[in-house]
Order: C-alpha cells, then structure tokens, then sequence
C-alpha cells in the first residue's frame, strides 16, 4: 500500500481546477493504493478558492488551503508539503501540461523503490527563445550548483516521504525545492515525457519570476558567484602590480607622459561598476542569511478545509 499525496499551487487558475480534478479521479485515482490532493490557492484574485471548496465538499480526499496573500509558488508548495500525509509526494500543475500517465509512472517508479523519480523531458514545444533560456539555465545549474542535474533538467517530480521530512525540517528560503530534492543525494530515477500545449487560461510565470530563479538557484548551491569576486579583485591586484612596475620604471627612464583625462575616467568609472556589482551580489547573500535567520513563517494560512491538524505535517509556525 502506497498513499499518493498530489501538491497543487493555484493562481489564477479558475477555468482549470475541474478538468484537473476529473482528469485526476478518471486517469490517476484508479493507479494508486490511496490518495488525497493538496490544493494550496495562493490568494488567487479569481474565482479558484469558491471552486476549491466546492470540490473539498464533495470529496473529503481533498484538502485545500488558502494563503492571507499571494507568497508565491514556492511557499504555496513548501505549505503543502506541510499539510501532506502521504506515503510519496508530487508536485502537479492545474494546467494540465504533464499528462496523467506521466503521474502514473512516477508513483510506479516509486513502488519499485525510487526515492526520487524526475520527470524529464523529451521534447519541448516552447518558442525558440524560451528553449534557448531554458536550455541555458539548466545547462549552467549542471556545471556551477547540481552536477547530477539531468541533461535539459526537470519540471516535475515525486519524492518519497523521507525526502520531503528532509526538506520540511531544512526550511529553506528563496531556495528551488527542486535544487533541494538533488542536494539530497539520492538516486534519482527519470521519466520521459512530452509536455502539452496550455489550453485554458495563460501561464503567470513571467519573465522577472524566471530570472529570480535563476539568481536563487545560483546563490542557495553555488559558490561559483562569491569565486568569481575572489578572482576578480586578484586580477584587478594583478595588473594594478604591473601598471605600478610600468610607471615607475617609465617614471626612471624619464618617459613618463601626461596623465589622461579618458583613461583616468573609464578606469573610475570601471572599478566603479565592478565594486557596485560586487557589493550588490555580496547584497543578496546578506538577504538571503537574513530570511533564514528570522522566525517569520515560510508563509500564513487564512482558511483550510477538510485539513486534519493532528495529521498535518505542519511543523513550521504557519498560521492560520
């Protein structure tokens, strides 16, 4: 027997909840020992959380939460996780762009004894710009943070209850839950899959909200960021040596020339700039030692309901 516990975050995302349930309960619910989904609504300014509580009626397998206000995806799946009880966990959107069967597959990975099963895929029907991106950041993940990062990365995942305990008790911020799962060093296990074409509703995955994980994922596993720095003021140490040897070895030969306006300026204005990038990269990690330091909540619960407080996974201070 294998509990399934499905963790949704839902945003902006009306027009999708009833498909996904039913493609959930006819495609997935016939595979799995027991389940129950997670709903997490992240103060959506729709009409999701009146849908939400419909479907929480009529089937008590479903648990849903609201967040007091938008935290963001990571906080609205860190939260259910918390609220999750099953034997294994995965991370589903309501979009319905991973197929059912590829949920099938990873819960039958896991009965075979995966602690991680991935979700890899096999081909991409973004736009040249987007593939190229993605293509990118996966490949730099690879070499600078997580070298057992799968070639083109992963969008989804299942994890074993003893993976998602670890990550609960780690209470990470601004930290990808993916980039955990990996830092855990379990085997992970891949499935192949081809992701669908959206069709209700358009993606809140933005720009600003790509490039913010790329700068955490660099921070949080990386130390490459804070080398480079080292290495910067060593080159700079470097050729300031040889600049000095030059002048006063021109200064002794009696060759010494008027100093230069411009090249006084763009040597500024050059150090400048690389003192500002440096103190605002040094910024970031300052921030993020901060968050974790302090006692704040990962994030604040407003309603739930069908939710079993003495079974909950809620280990954090979330409030409610």
């Amino acid at each position: 027997m294998g509990k399934l516990s499905l963790v949704t975050a839902i945003y902006k995302n009306e027009g999708n909840i009833l498909p996904f349930y039913e493609n959930f309960i006819e495609q997935i619910a016939p595979f799995v020992d027991e389940y129950e989904i997670v709903m997490v609504n992240d103060c959506s300014p729709d009409n999701s959380w009146e849908i939400m509580k419909g479907l929480a009626a009529k089937d008590p397998n479903i648990k849903i939460i609201k967040l007091s206000r938008n935290f963001g995806a990571y906080e609205a799946n860190f939260i259910g996780y918390e609220y999750a009880t099953g034997d294994c966990i995965t991370v589903k959107a309501v979009d319905l762009q991973e197929p059912a069967e590829l949920t099938v597959s990873m819960y039958q990975a896991w009965k075979k004894g995966a602690k991680v099963v991935l979700a890899v895929r096999e081909n991409r029907n973004d736009s040249a710009f987007a593939n190229l991106t993605s293509n990118l950041y996966y490949r730099i993940i690879q070499k600078m943070a997580q070298k057992n990062m799968p070639a083109g990365g992963f969008d989804t995942y299942l994890i074993d209850r003893q993976v998602a305990d670890l990550i609960l008790r780690m209470q990470e911020r601004n930290s990808p839950i993916s980039l955990q799962i990996l830092w855990t060093g379990f085997e992970p296990v891949t499935v192949g899959y081809i992701r669908r074409k959206r069709e209700i509703g358009k993606s809140s995955w933005s720009f600003e909200k790509k490039l913010k994980l790329a700068i955490d994922s660099l921070i949080s596993f990386s130390y490459v960021p804070v080398r480079c720095m080292t290495m910067t003021g060593i080159l700079f140490w470097f050729f300031s040596i040889l600049y000095a040897v030059y002048l006063v070895a021109a200064k002794l030969l009696g060759k010494t020339d008027v100093p230069g306006y411009t090249t006084i300026v763009v040597i500024l204005l050059f150090v400048s700039g690389m003192i500002m990038f440096t103190l605002g990269l040094l910024g970031e990690y300052i921030w993020r030692t901060l968050e974790n330091t302090r006692k704040r909540p990962i994030a604040v619960i407003g309603e739930t309901m069908n939710i079993d407080q003495k079974s909950s996974g809620k280990d954090s201070g979330t409030n409610e």
